[in-house]
């Protein structure tokens, strides 16, 4: 694998994202993962997955100069379709998915570890959905589970302004299950991931199982409607504007196009 580094410690495999210099999720990189977790699905080795990124983030979003090469809304919407049944992949995961994260959580980075069954996070970790700041709006379900974990008010001024939290804020809102120093941070997600390990894998999986059962019919709805509007905000004018000013670095200029 290119992006991904898998080693199993007991009956715990860590999963490491290592795509310097900030871990941003390419197609390439979304494609491994599946096929990791494919792998490890079957393997009875392993009990519990734990997520987590090489050197200063967790994950700071999707690879944005990827969507210069997408020329159609068709592909924008294949593309949001494409990472949000990844990321449905593993909130329905038979085994948990532990995400560990340090640095930031941005944009995709973010869709991610939410997707994951358990969310650890160091006190000073920024956690956020800048889309908006780029002239597009969040993709692999963003929009959909960001206000289950902190509430529709929340969530809509993090996506508007494009702020991050903090690790120990994404805690108070109920984001991140629990916050730790950065350095302390691994060995406080190993911890967890042993204990889950003890646990009978059958039992487990029949509470990982039955936990979809507290997701609504309108949550499939909205990631399609999610998927819809990407490509269609995705072939603005704005967005065009917002996409290549963060690749030049500068502040983008809305016109409202």
């Amino acid at each position: 694998m290119a992006f991904l580094h898998a080693q199993i410690e007991g009956k715990i495999a860590v999963i490491t994202i290592n795509r310097p210099p900030a871990n941003a999720l390419s197609q390439e990189l979304l494609l491994e993962l599946d096929e990791v977790l494919t792998e490890f699905s079957t393997n009875d080795d392993v009990r519990v997955i734990v997520i987590r990124g090489e050197g200063k983030f967790f994950c700071a979003g999707a690879d944005i100069r990827e969507f210069t090469t997408i020329g159609s809304q068709e592909k924008a919407y294949e593309l949001a379709r494409n990472g949000q049944q990844l990321m449905d992949k593993i909130e329905q995961y038979p085994k948990p998915i532990i995400a560990s994260i340090h640095g930031a959580a941005l944009g995709g980075g973010l869709e991610l570890a939410m997707g994951c069954h358990i969310r650890l996070v160091s006190e000073n970790a920024k956690l956020g959905l800048p889309e908006l700041s780029l002239g597009i709006i969040p993709g692999f379900a963003g929009t959909q589970r960001l206000p289950k974990y902190v509430g529709e008010q929340k969530a809509l001024e993090m996506m508007i302004t494009s702020e991050p939290i903090s690790g120990t804020e994404a805690c108070q809102y109920g984001l991140a299950l629990r916050a730790f120093p950065e350095e302390k941070l691994f060995e406080e997600t190993m911890k967890l991931a042993e204990k889950f390990a003890s646990k009978s894998p059958a039992s487990v999986k029949a509470v990982i199982n039955l936990l979809k059962y507290t997701k609504t019919e309108q949550f499939a709805e909205g990631i399609e409607q999610e998927a819809k509007w990407f490509s269609e905000v995705f072939r603005t004018e704005d967005a065009k504007e917002g996409i290549q000013a963060f690749i030049e670095k500068r502040k983008p200029n809305f016109v409202g196009k």
